[in-house]
């Protein structure tokens, strides 16, 4: 089938009334969404259209059982005033991953990645300049079935929007591990961006809120005993000349924004990189033997975030900001940035030009 995208513009853009550098973390829209429907057993035509809100019947499955899934991208201005898109490549791999561990249809790539691109070809004036600045695009499927009965959807929409945002932390975050709850355990859907997962870590997320802590640090479900990854981003720690960071077993997300980083870390630092299993114990030890440098998350939203704070099991919190003033995530943001501003050379093949028509 041919999935050309069929685009119906705005009469009249809302940019000219927003205020960009002001813009909250996910509270302003562009002009216009990508949606295509599933149904009849294939995918049908993708449009284009003004944002806006959509009708659904109180009776749909995702509502009811939680089929639906996310992605999270993001496009930059470059340095010479172009736009480019950070890996979307890698996105639609991981939102096909996911569909299929949710018993959903995989999407072609001419909807996903050619979409997405038409999308931000069509809003590229949103796309902001400022310091830290991005656009980030939202593409999601949720079941669509007019059923209250525990089956797979036959019907599904997939929609895409994008959100002017500035940073998602603007200080170093404080996280505490959790030994109670659990984000995922083995043979779950730890691993698949699927709407349950965030549901499930919502109310521990708010009690440490509560408690003065902006995130969570995961542990295993079994002995809660290994770190697994923080509530919206994958863990980095330095001890000495090393960097590790929990493997991916089935229980974590496999983090575009890790990835990055790895083979950043792997091609061109002069440190030792681990991807294993970590223990609580040996991160509460490294802090106690002087020889954690820095702890630090890494996300499509979070992008890189410092830790300044981890507060251990039993009240204990210890606090990292005095140890080292982040030397190797200064040096991976900037190297990051530059690549996504164009600034340096892509040699990792990882910036997309959006589509114009």
């Amino acid at each position: 089938m041919n999935y050309e995208v069929i685009i119906n513009k705005v009469q009249e853009s809302k940019l000219t009334s927003t205020d960009l550098v002001n813009a909250p973390f996910g509270r302003v829209f562009t002009d216009h969404m990508l949606v295509a429907d599933y149904s009849n057993g294939k995918w049908q035509q993708p449009q284009i259209i003004p944002y806006g809100n959509i009708s659904i019947s109180p009776a749909v499955t995702a509502l009811h059982y939680g089929q639906a899934i996310f992605e999270g991208l993001k496009a930059y201005r470059t340095h010479n005033n172009n736009v480019i898109l950070f890996r979307p490549d890698a996105n639609f791999r991981r939102f096909n991953k996911s569909a299929i561990r949710m018993s959903m249809p995989e999407l072609p790539e001419e909807i996903f990645l050619d979409g997405i691109r038409t999308l931000i070809g069509v809003d590229s004036e949103w796309v902001p300049s400022h310091e830290g600045a991005s656009l980030y695009i939202r593409p999601f499927m949720f079941a669509t079935d007019e059923y209250v009965g525990i089956k797979s959807s036959d019907n599904y929409k997939f929609i895409a929007f994008a959100s002017p945002v500035n940073s998602y932390y603007s200080a170093p975050v404080k996280v505490k591990i959790e030994t109670q709850y659990v984000r995922a355990a083995e043979g779950g859907t730890g691993e698949a961006k699927t709407a349950g997962n965030y549901a499930a870590s919502l109310y521990p997320a708010k009690k440490a809120q509560d408690n003065g802590y902006n995130q969570l640090l995961w542990t295993d479900a079994k002995e809660h005993k290994y770190i697994e990854e923080s509530g919206t981003m994958n863990v980095f720690f330095q001890i000495e000349n090393k960097i590790i960071t929990p493997s991916l077993d089935g229980t974590i997300l496999n983090g575009i924004t890790r990835d990055s980083i790895l083979r950043i870390l792997k091609n061109e630092f002069d440190l030792i990189v681990e991807e294993r299993k970590v223990t609580v114990d040996e991160i509460f030890n490294a802090i106690e033997n002087g020889k954690l440098v820095e702890a630090f998350g890494a996300g499509t939203a979070a992008t890189i975030a410092k830790i300044s704070h981890i507060g251990f099991p039993n009240n204990d919190i210890k606090e990292l900001n005095h140890i080292d003033n982040g030397i190797t995530s200064n040096k991976l943001m900037n190297r990051l940035n530059d690549i996504r501003k164009g600034i340096a050379e892509d040699v990792y093949g990882w910036t997309v030009s959006p589509i114009f028509k």
